[in-house]
């Protein structure tokens, strides 16, 4: 009898040794309303979240009695920890990705982090046609590279629309990817672009004909040679299966009509429209086909392509059926990363949508977009444990992220990282001259979206 209690003991500790409820917090499901409630943490994911819960003995307490509780935000486009982004030197670079240099040391990692981004979507760059396959990843900060990835999420591939990608490698036009302004090639028009987009879903296509019909050939026991492999169109193939997904940046509504006209030829689905900042003149046709859109809140004019943006465009679109979301484009420094939040709650003023729509656009409407809203997106018993807790309301400009959970673990504490600051400065003093210049690169920089 006492074996059997003490075994019982141990395997109640053991439990709540994995167990965290948030207690008395303003929760913001997104999916399931705004109430005070808790929320039961078990093994990384979400067990219970109600009014009232029960609290399991030994579990670690977490007081948020005046705070806000919010799934972690969704960056549905970023550049954030990865060494470079384009692949200028070709229009079709499906073949490289960007997850084979993904770096867990680059700071913006943790930044974004302190802004309550949990999953962060670095993509290829926009210097091509076709570019790279992206890489989806948690901001754990502290883990390896591989630590980082979101496992089982469906693989997604740039492609690029515009000024970007015609003027990439026109030594004439100020290219957009420096390391290819020697070589001048093609294509160097819109009416090039499409070109290059229709032409290499048509060779995928042959492509991938060629090794149905050796798969055909195997399965009736004939002795049959498979086709050459080609890494290039092995990830557009995908993309004609439904194995892959669509990020595709475009400014320009007439660009936006004629990359559905190419994906209607192909029957393409899973598409997200990057940028898409005329986004609101063709609503009821990216609705129509159930494509989605990551746009900005209100950036204008910062190029050509940009002229025709309004702050409407985000609203006018989710009210005309688009899967709408916000994005950052961040790269260096993470700056508009990190208070997305506060992006969101613009939509609330251009547009008029309650505060479910607006978090909405940082958080289950991005996860639906790459297809990971069975995991992430929004404060429901069975998704992960990925949990931000603000002191204020999240979509208040006054609003500061006090801790983020990443799979129920707590990856950040405003509290315990002001703390070690005077420590970490009194190491910066032995510094050597070459590990300040490492330190005073990393400062955090602004950049214009391209």
């Amino acid at each position: 009898m006492r074996i059997l209690t003490l075994t019982l003991m141990t395997a109640s500790w053991l439990c709540a040794q994995n167990t965290i409820v948030i207690q008395n917090g303003t929760i913001h499901t997104v999916t399931k309303g705004t109430f005070q409630g808790s929320i039961v943490i078990r093994d990384g994911k979400i067990a219970e979240v109600a009014e009232k819960v029960m609290t399991p003995p030994g579990a670690r307490i977490v007081d948020a009695t005046g705070k806000h509780v919010m799934p972690g935000i969704i960056d549905a486009h970023t550049h954030i920890a990865l060494d470079s982004i384009n692949e200028g030197s070709v229009s079709v670079s499906s073949m490289v990705n960007v997850a084979e240099m993904l770096n867990p040391e680059q700071i913006n990692i943790y930044r974004a982090l302190a802004g309550g981004v949990t999953t962060a979507n670095s993509l290829h760059g926009s210097a091509n046609s076709i570019g790279g396959q992206n890489v989806l990843f948690k901001t754990r900060w502290g883990q390896n590279a591989e630590g980082l990835i979101f496992k089982g999420a469906k693989p997604s591939l740039k492609i690029a629309l515009g000024e970007n990608v015609k003027r990439s490698g026109n030594p004439q036009g100020g290219g957009f990817q420096q390391g290819a302004q020697q070589n001048l090639r093609y294509p160097g028009t819109r009416m090039g672009v499409e070109d290059v987009i229709r032409d290499a879903f048509t060779r995928a296509s042959e492509y991938q004909k060629e090794w149905k019909e050796y798969d055909a050939k195997k399965a009736r026991g004939e002795n049959a040679l498979p086709p050459k492999r080609d890494l290039q169109l092995d990830p557009l193939v995908e993309i004609l299966e439904g194995r892959r997904l669509i990020h595709a940046h475009c400014y320009r509504s007439d660009e936006i009509l004629m990359l559905m006209r190419i994906f209607d030829e192909f029957n393409i689905k899973g598409v997200t429209y990057q940028h898409v900042l005329e986004g609101y003149k063709v609503a009821k046709e990216i609705a129509a086909r159930g494509d989605g859109a990551s746009t900005f809140s209100d950036w204008w004019s910062y190029k050509v392509e940009a002229w025709d943006a309004i702050p409407y465009n985000a609203a006018i679109m989710h009210k005309k059926g688009v899967l709408v979301s916000l994005n950052s484009d961040d790269a260096g420094g993470a700056e508009l990363m990190r208070r997305l939040n506060t992006e969101a709650a613009k939509v609330m003023k251009y547009g008029g949508l309650t505060e479910d729509e607006a978090l909405a656009m940082i958080t289950i409407n991005p996860a639906k977009q790459m297809q990971i809203d069975k995991w992430v997106g929004s404060i429901e018993a069975g998704k992960d444990a990925d949990i931000v807790i603000y002191d204020k309301n999240p979509l208040s400009m006054y609003a500061k992220v006090e801790k983020v959970f990443i799979d129920g673990k707590e990856y950040f504490d405003r509290d315990n990282d002001i703390t070690e600051r005077p420590r970490k400065e009194a190491e910066k003093k032995g510094l050597t001259e070459k590990e300040r210049e490492i330190e005073k690169k990393s400062a955090p920089q602004t950049r214009r979206p391209s």
